[in-house]
Parts: C-alpha cells; structure tokens; sequence
C-alpha cells in the first residue's frame, strides 16, 4: 500500500464515509485512469449517478470530489473514470492509486443523468465530452433504459484519439455481452469524434448536430425531435452549448420530480 493510506481508516469514521479497497486500476493514457474499488454492502445508487470519493489529507481532513459511476447499479463492483491533473489537489495523489489501497466513499449517491428524468422516446443520446462519458456507461448497462428508449447513441468527443477510454467495450465488447449483447444487438450506435489529429470522424459533436451531420449519421428522424432524449455531460462550456442548442428546438430540460426531453449533468464536469 502506498502513503495515500494515511489516516484514512480513522478519517472515514470521523466522518462517517466508507473506505473501500481498491480492486482494480487501469491507465489509458498519461491525463486518463479508471479504478474499481469494493462496493459496500449497503450503498445503493441509481445508474447514473455520481458520489463523493476522495483521500484523506496529512491533516486528518477528507479531500473530495464528485465522480459519476461507470459501473451500472447491478455490479459489484464501484468504477470511476478520471483525469490525471499534475498539480490538482485530489487527482495528483489519486493517480497514484494502487490494488490494496483505500479511498474515501460518500454515502449519498445523487444526479440527474438518471432514466426517469426523462420521457419515453425512441432515441436515447447521449453526448459527452472527457471524462463525461463515464455516467453514459452505467446507463448504458440499466436494464430500466432499454425499457423506456428504443435506438441508443452514445456519442463522445475528446481531443485526442488515444484518448477514445472504453471505446473496445462500446465498439465491440458490449455487442458480445451475454446480458446486453441482445438487447444492442440493432439498437446501438457509438459515435466517437475527435477534435485534433488524424481520425475518421474529425471535429466537434456540437457543430455535428447543429450543421445536421450527426442526425444523418445516426438516422434520426429529419427535423422531428419530438421522439428524441438526451443526456449530456461534459465541461461548463460544453454543457452550456448544447443546452443553447436544445432548448433553441423547442425542448425541455427535465428532472426527476418532473421528466421531461433532456437532462444535464451540471455538478460533474468532465
């Protein structure tokens, strides 16, 4: 175990969190890791939503950040998708996670990026940026979302190929699953874009779907929204954007307590 373990079992009860084990790390690139940690017995969450998870600083103090999960509310496992800042208060120590270690795990669970925030529909598309994909992974594996949508997008733009994180999973993993693979079989589309450097799908999401490329390329119905919902998840400047470009379509932005045509992720920023 490494020194990110200091303190944080007597943290943890100080502050009434969990601290599980990490399980499992993986490193994408050099800016992008993912880990799994236990899951405790009694944490409940919805598919996509996001928790507070954090390290302990030489204080005694918890450090801590809201991360969507990947994994969906079945698993048994937790999955986190991240970024690897060099100087950020959490993310340069969380970087450094090993198998064996702990970290610091809220107890409330919350966000909008859920199924029932939204109508029905026939489209489901899901639009990140980053890091943002991380909650369309867990939705994506809801067993509730292919009951309440028919065709499903998930559509994530970086800058970066290298940086297209779980694009095996979304590109061929997923259609072989033993559960989902059926479910997806026709129903699915990943739309990855980058936005520098060589790739087959260049540019930015937003000019996609504002100049109508991305509708022709998922085969949506032309210039008929209203069967359409959307969930999206990126940085400040990105989420701000597509709410422009949704709402300037007539649609409305709906929450748990009232559904409505899309959703946005506005506490986690990827």
């Amino acid at each position: 175990m490494t020194d990110i373990n200091v303190n944080i079992q007597a943290i943890a009860e100080a502050k009434d969190l969990f601290c599980p084990k990490v399980t499992w790390v993986h490193h994408w690139t050099e800016t992008l890791f993912s880990f799994r940690i236990e899951r405790p017995q009694s944490f409940r969450f919805v598919s996509g939503e996001f928790i507070m998870i954090g390290l302990g600083t030489p204080e005694g103090k918890p450090l801590m950040r809201a991360y969507s999960i990947v994994s969906p509310a079945w698993e048994d496992h937790l999955e986190f998708f991240s970024v690897k800042v060099k100087d950020g208060p959490l993310t340069s120590r969380l970087q450094h996670l090993q198998v064996g270690d702990h970290i610091l795990l809220g107890r409330k669970p919350t966000g909008t990026l859920v199924p029932d925030a939204l109508e029905p529909g026939e489209h489901l598309l899901m639009i990140g940026t980053g890091t943002g994909l991380a909650p369309f992974l867990s939705v994506l594996r809801e067993p509730d979302t292919h009951e309440r949508f028919g065709h499903i997008v998930i559509a994530h733009t970086v800058r970066q190929k290298e940086e297209l994180a779980y694009h095996a999973l979304l590109e061929e993993d997923i259609r072989s699953d033993e559960i989902f693979g059926e479910l997806l079989k026709d129903r699915f589309t990943y739309y990855p874009t980058v936005t520098r450097g060589s790739f087959h799908r260049q540019g930015r999401v937003t000019d996609r779907i504002r100049d109508g490329r991305f509708a022709a390329d998922v085969a949506l119905p032309a210039g008929d929204l209203s069967t359409t919902r959307w969930m999206i998840c990126g940085s400040i400047d990105f989420n701000r954007e597509m709410i422009e470009i949704l709402e300037g379509t007539g649609l409305r932005e709906g929450t748990r307590s009232n559904p409505g045509q899309f959703v946005v992720e506005r506490a986690f920023v990827g």
